[in-house]
Protein backbone atom coordinates (compact mmCIF):
# COMPACT_ATOMS: atom_id res chain seq x y z
CA UNK A 1 0.00 0.00 0.00
CA UNK A 2 1.44 3.64 -1.05
CA UNK A 3 1.45 5.34 2.37
CA UNK A 4 0.88 8.91 0.15
CA UNK A 5 -0.86 9.11 -3.34
CA UNK A 6 0.40 12.73 -4.91
CA UNK A 7 -1.73 13.58 -8.27
CA UNK A 8 -0.21 15.56 -10.73
CA UNK A 9 2.81 15.75 -11.83
CA UNK A 10 3.91 19.54 -12.32
CA UNK A 11 6.01 21.51 -9.37
CA UNK A 12 3.75 21.22 -6.45
CA UNK A 13 3.09 17.61 -6.68
CA UNK A 14 6.93 16.90 -7.77
CA UNK A 15 8.45 18.56 -4.89
CA UNK A 16 5.55 16.47 -2.12
CA UNK A 17 6.33 13.89 -3.62
CA UNK A 18 10.57 14.66 -3.42
CA UNK A 19 10.21 15.71 0.29
CA UNK A 20 8.49 12.26 1.24
CA UNK A 21 10.38 9.72 -0.59
CA UNK A 22 14.05 11.73 0.46
CA UNK A 23 12.68 10.98 4.26
CA UNK A 24 11.60 7.22 3.04
CA UNK A 25 7.71 7.67 2.60
CA UNK A 26 6.16 5.34 0.61
CA UNK A 27 4.75 7.58 -2.41
CA UNK A 28 3.08 7.20 -5.96
CA UNK A 29 2.69 10.12 -8.08
CA UNK A 30 0.24 9.89 -10.70
CA UNK A 31 0.20 12.09 -14.00
CA UNK A 32 1.04 11.97 -17.32
CA UNK A 33 3.66 14.88 -17.74
CA UNK A 34 1.08 17.35 -19.98
CA UNK A 35 1.72 20.25 -17.03
CA UNK A 36 1.99 23.53 -18.33
CA UNK A 37 4.81 23.63 -17.21
CA UNK A 38 6.07 22.71 -20.52
CA UNK A 39 4.62 25.66 -22.19
CA UNK A 40 6.81 28.04 -19.79
CA UNK A 41 10.12 29.08 -19.63
CA UNK A 42 11.97 29.58 -16.06
CA UNK A 43 14.26 32.87 -15.39
CA UNK A 44 12.45 33.71 -12.52
CA UNK A 45 12.52 30.76 -10.49
CA UNK A 46 15.70 30.83 -7.52
CA UNK A 47 18.64 29.57 -8.36
CA UNK A 48 17.59 28.62 -12.19
CA UNK A 49 19.13 31.26 -14.36
CA UNK A 50 17.06 30.26 -17.25
CA UNK A 51 15.41 26.85 -18.41
CA UNK A 52 12.31 25.58 -20.25
CA UNK A 53 10.02 24.00 -18.43
CA UNK A 54 10.32 20.88 -20.39
CA UNK A 55 13.82 21.13 -19.37
CA UNK A 56 12.74 21.60 -15.62
CA UNK A 57 10.33 18.74 -15.29
CA UNK A 58 12.61 16.20 -16.69
CA UNK A 59 14.62 17.12 -14.58
CA UNK A 60 12.76 17.28 -11.92
CA UNK A 61 10.91 13.56 -12.33
CA UNK A 62 14.48 11.96 -12.85
CA UNK A 63 15.29 13.48 -8.60
CA UNK A 64 11.80 12.13 -7.69
CA UNK A 65 12.70 9.01 -8.67
CA UNK A 66 16.22 8.39 -7.19
CA UNK A 67 15.07 9.00 -4.25
CA UNK A 68 12.57 5.90 -4.93
CA UNK A 69 8.95 7.34 -5.36
CA UNK A 70 7.10 5.91 -8.16
CA UNK A 71 5.92 8.12 -11.39
CA UNK A 72 2.89 6.18 -12.67
CA UNK A 73 1.95 7.61 -15.53
CA UNK A 74 -2.20 7.26 -15.33
CA UNK A 75 -4.73 10.15 -14.58
CA UNK A 76 -6.35 9.88 -11.51
CA UNK A 77 -10.88 9.38 -12.46
CA UNK A 78 -11.72 9.13 -8.80
CA UNK A 79 -10.29 9.52 -5.22
CA UNK A 80 -12.87 8.25 -2.57
CA UNK A 81 -11.79 8.37 1.39
CA UNK A 82 -12.52 5.42 2.72
CA UNK A 83 -11.72 4.80 6.92
CA UNK A 84 -8.86 6.18 7.65
CA UNK A 85 -7.17 6.45 4.27
CA UNK A 86 -8.32 6.89 0.49
CA UNK A 87 -8.99 4.16 -2.72
CA UNK A 88 -7.58 6.40 -5.75
CA UNK A 89 -8.44 4.95 -9.28
CA UNK A 90 -6.88 5.11 -12.29
CA UNK A 91 -8.27 4.94 -15.56
CA UNK A 92 -7.46 1.66 -16.00
CA UNK A 93 -9.95 1.05 -13.09
CA UNK A 94 -7.00 0.31 -10.91
CA UNK A 95 -7.04 0.77 -7.06
CA UNK A 96 -4.37 1.91 -4.92
CA UNK A 97 -4.77 2.61 -1.10
CA UNK A 98 -3.03 5.41 1.01
CA UNK A 99 -3.37 7.11 3.79
CA UNK A 100 -2.49 10.85 2.54
CA UNK A 101 -3.23 12.30 -0.62
CA UNK A 102 -2.38 15.36 -2.24
CA UNK A 103 -3.58 16.76 -4.73
CA UNK A 104 -1.87 18.84 -7.58
CA UNK A 105 -4.42 18.57 -10.18
CA UNK A 106 -3.73 22.29 -11.35
CA UNK A 107 -6.41 24.39 -13.17
CA UNK A 108 -8.66 21.47 -13.47
CA UNK A 109 -10.22 21.34 -9.83
CA UNK A 110 -12.12 17.88 -10.91
CA UNK A 111 -11.03 16.14 -8.15
CA UNK A 112 -11.52 18.36 -5.71
CA UNK A 113 -14.92 19.35 -6.30
CA UNK A 114 -15.79 15.51 -6.60
CA UNK A 115 -14.53 15.19 -2.77
CA UNK A 116 -16.89 18.35 -1.76
CA UNK A 117 -13.69 20.65 -1.21
CA UNK A 118 -14.86 24.63 -1.41
CA UNK A 119 -14.23 26.17 -4.23
CA UNK A 120 -14.19 29.91 -4.23
CA UNK A 121 -14.18 31.96 -7.22
CA UNK A 122 -11.29 29.66 -9.21
CA UNK A 123 -9.82 28.50 -6.26
CA UNK A 124 -9.81 25.86 -3.62
CA UNK A 125 -9.92 26.58 0.09
CA UNK A 126 -7.00 25.28 2.36
CA UNK A 127 -5.27 25.64 5.66
CA UNK A 128 -1.84 26.52 6.95
CA UNK A 129 -0.08 23.86 4.43
CA UNK A 130 -2.23 22.68 1.70
CA UNK A 131 -4.40 21.11 5.11
CA UNK A 132 -8.21 20.88 3.70
CA UNK A 133 -11.74 19.58 6.13
CA UNK A 134 -11.14 16.22 5.04
CA UNK A 135 -8.05 14.45 6.96
CA UNK A 136 -5.05 13.70 5.73
CA UNK A 137 -6.14 15.53 2.57
CA UNK A 138 -3.81 17.88 1.26
CA UNK A 139 -4.53 20.31 -1.66
CA UNK A 140 -1.31 22.22 -3.20
CA UNK A 141 -0.12 24.21 -6.20
CA UNK A 142 -2.04 26.14 -8.59
CA UNK A 143 -5.44 25.12 -7.68
CA UNK A 144 -4.94 26.81 -4.27
CA UNK A 145 -5.00 30.23 -6.54
CA UNK A 146 -5.52 29.75 -9.97
CA UNK A 147 -5.33 33.01 -11.42
CA UNK A 148 -2.51 34.23 -9.56
CA UNK A 149 0.70 31.48 -9.65
CA UNK A 150 3.97 30.60 -10.55
CA UNK A 151 6.01 27.38 -10.56
CA UNK A 152 8.24 28.38 -7.58
CA UNK A 153 4.97 28.78 -4.71
CA UNK A 154 3.69 25.70 -6.29
CA UNK A 155 6.75 23.66 -5.05
CA UNK A 156 7.02 25.69 -1.89
CA UNK A 157 3.45 24.64 -0.99
CA UNK A 158 3.97 20.75 -2.04
CA UNK A 159 7.04 20.74 0.33
CA UNK A 160 5.16 22.67 3.23
CA UNK A 161 2.25 19.57 2.66
CA UNK A 162 5.06 16.75 3.16
CA UNK A 163 7.11 18.68 6.04
CA UNK A 164 3.67 18.54 7.69
CA UNK A 165 2.67 14.80 6.71
CA UNK A 166 6.17 13.75 8.26
CA UNK A 167 5.66 15.71 11.45
CA UNK A 168 2.60 13.82 11.66
CA UNK A 169 3.97 10.53 10.88
CA UNK A 170 6.99 10.61 13.06
CA UNK A 171 5.40 13.11 15.67
CA UNK A 172 7.95 15.42 15.40
CA UNK A 173 8.65 18.84 13.99
CA UNK A 174 10.65 17.73 10.70
CA UNK A 175 12.76 20.09 9.10
CA UNK A 176 14.72 19.35 5.46
CA UNK A 177 18.02 21.41 5.56
CA UNK A 178 20.91 19.26 4.66
CA UNK A 179 24.72 19.89 5.42
CA UNK A 180 27.49 20.29 3.59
Amino acid sequence: MAKVVVVGDGPAGLSAALFLAKLNMDVTVFGVDKTSMHDALLYNYLGIPEMTGSDFQKIARKQVTNFGAEIQKKLVTSIEKKGDGFITTTEDDENYESKYVVLAEGKAVKLNIDLGLTKTAQNVDTGPVGKTDIENLYVVGRSTSILRTQAIISAGQGAAAALDILSTELDRDIRDFDEV
